[in-house]
């Protein structure tokens, strides 16, 4: 199937997607550039150029050149067939590495919590969880056809692992999990920040990967103002793991420095 056009990349700068400040060109890749090659996975070129902005504000790295597709298109051309080649882990380690570590967290309160995974693009995380004796787990993932119904009612733990990056309307994203998390509730996350020495590496950070849909890429402060226009808090474990929530649940067990951050 061909792919179809990408947005006209406007030599101008543009809008940031979450502070409204201007974003400049800020490099081109291959479309076929994925998270793989810093594994030594080198695809062959597609000659599809991919241009990515940066803004001069709050640092927020992303393409606009997907926003005009539907989500149909992004299933038959990034989240395909081939998607497990450029995304290895999706499938079985990411998941069940990431029901660990709830497991760890809240498995003393398993029976009393509702979780929900955003974006995990399979329900191999929620079953883990559920066989671990989690009340309610459940999937919800817009992409995939058969987890893309909402689920009712709000969840006190919504996860959202790898998935923010997905994200060509990032605020909308992250509007539609705070519409499925309690209130008190915790949105817990996962994304890589974008590098202090981003001008060092440029688009050659191994994160910026169009072909697995990377098209959205945050720094601490893209983070801090996205949640903060619906009133939450976003704090960070490490480079990598965060957790957002607007009233930090008491009933949530949350330990170590994550404690500490929330307390601060």
């Amino acid at each position: 199937m061909k792919m179809p056009a990408l947005k006209h990349a406007s030599s101008s700068p543009e809008p940031c997607k979450i502070c409204g400040q201007a974003a400049p060109l800020y490099g081109v890749v291959d479309f076929n550039k994925s998270c793989e090659e810093h594994r030594g996975l080198r695809l062959p070129l597609a000659g599809v150029p991919v241009y990515y902005r940066r803004c001069t504000a709050c640092g927020f790295l992303f393409t606009d050149a997907f926003d005009d597709w539907s989500v149909d298109e992004f299933r038959a051309h990034i989240y395909n067939d081939g998607y497990a080649t450029v995304d290895p882990d999706y499938q079985t380690a990411r998941p069940n590495a990431n029901a660990e570590t709830v497991i760890k967290y809240w498995g003393e309160i398993r029976t009393q919590i509702r979780v929900l995974d955003f974006g995990g693009g399979s329900d191999a995380m929620c079953a883990k969880l559920r066989a671990a004796g989690f009340t309610t787990a459940v999937s919800y993932d817009p992409i995939v056809p058969e987890l893309a119904q909402r689920p009712d009612g709000k969840y006190d733990l919504v996860t959202c692992i790898e998935t923010m990056e997905h994200m060509p309307d990032p605020l909308a994203g992250i509007a539609a999990m705070i519409d499925c998390a309690a209130d008190p509730g915790l949105v817990f996350y996962s994304t890589m920040l974008v590098p202090q020495d981003i001008d060092a590496r440029g688009l050659s950070w191994w994160y910026v990967g169009p072909r697995n849909g990377h098209v959205s890429l945050f720094t601490q402060q893209a983070l801090a103002i996205a949640w903060g226009r619906h009133g939450y808090k976003t704090v960070s474990l490490n480079d990598g793991v965060h957790f957002a929530f607007r009233t930090l649940p008491a009933y949530l067990n949350i330990t170590g420095d994550a404690a500490a951050a929330a307390a601060a």
